[in-house]
């Protein structure tokens, strides 16, 4: 039997075909087009599962599920996406609008847990049976994994990593509470403490690599002025370091996770990112030194999400 797994997402809806492994055999995506009404949308994801069927000389009874993840607050029991501001949806029935065009049990989760999953069945994680799966983006997304299974706590909500508070009364952060973790370790984050060192520091290498236009720093630039010796860069990142392990060792001495799996553009820079954060993680985290939890790089990338959707009918 094959699953699909469907991204939902503000600008486009990706989906793919997927095996009982974890593997992805074939993707497609469409432009979501938010601006219109559910159903529309709804029918169009429809048409896209189905297109995958066909694509790939299956039937639909093939098919042993729809797995659908998207930004927002869900209700997996109902199938109900209960709340999603990119799209505008509220208390959207999911399920029930795709079974109007596919006869298939269809599950529904938030996407952040989703790719999360996908990272624990075919990723970084798939030794493990407890992982957190960090996305360091505009913001910070996360994923929590016990057990072999999602967990999202009593009301669907949890899993919100990037919402604890890390500097009390900190930088406004836009979930309505002040010092953030996301506020001080996305890449938004970094980008914003880059361009302050860069106008402080007009000599910096932060500078030149952008021929002093800052609207162009993004997230690597520090990182590459950094490891050419910059000084100024060198303290940013050190800085963005201290916030990023900080916010990991908290995550580790609540839940003692097997792994902590980092994603996001930001997890390209490999071990130049992990081996400090190892090092804060071996002096702050709390227990025995033989129960060390692994610091790893993602590796499904954007493919994460709809693999793990698709696993949620496993």
């Amino acid at each position: 039997m094959y699953y699909i797994g469907v991204d939902l997402g503000g600008t486009k809806i990706a989906a793919g075909l997927v095996t009982e492994e974890g593997k992805l055999i074939s993707k497609k995506s469409i432009p979501t087009l938010r601006q219109r009404n559910y159903q529309e949308i709804l029918k169009d994801m429809a048409n896209l599962c189905l297109e995958i069927i066909k694509d790939n000389n299956l039937s639909v009874k093939d098919i042993h599920s729809i797995g659908v993840g998207s930004p927002g607050l869900p209700d997996p029991e109902n199938g109900i996406l209960v709340y999603n501001n990119n799209l505008n949806f509220k208390n959207v029935p999911i399920r029930a609008e795709l079974q109007k065009y596919i006869d298939l049990p269809v599950y529904l989760e938030n996407d952040a847990n989703c790719a999360a999953l996908g990272e624990a069945v075919a990723g970084a994680a798939k030794e493990f049976k407890s992982s957190i799966t960090v996305t360091l983006g505009t913001g910070i997304g996360g994923g929590i994994i016990l057990d072999g299974k999602i967990y999202s706590g009593s009301f669907n909500a949890g899993g919100e990593i990037g919402h604890h508070v890390i500097v009390a009364d900190g930088e406004q952060c836009t979930c309505g509470r002040k010092g953030c973790w996301e506020v001080y370790a996305s890449a938004t984050a970094l980008i914003r403490e880059a361009k302050i060192a860069a106008i402080k520091h007009p000599e910096s290498q932060i500078n030149s690599l952008v021929n002093g236009d800052i609207n162009r720093i993004n997230a690597k630039t520090p990182f590459d002025a950094a490891q050419n010796g910059d000084k100024t860069a060198k303290e940013v990142i050190d800085n963005y370091f201290k916030y990023l392990g900080m916010g990991i060792v908290n995550m580790v001495n609540i839940l003692q996770p097997e792994a902590v799996i980092i994603g996001g553009g930001i997890s390209g820079q490999g071990d130049y990112l992990l081996n400090p954060l190892r090092k804060i993680l071996d002096d702050e985290s709390y227990g025995l030194e033989s129960a060390k939890t692994k610091l790893k790089i993602a590796q499904l990338g954007n493919d994460a999400g709809i693999i793990g959707a698709a696993m949620l009918g496993k």
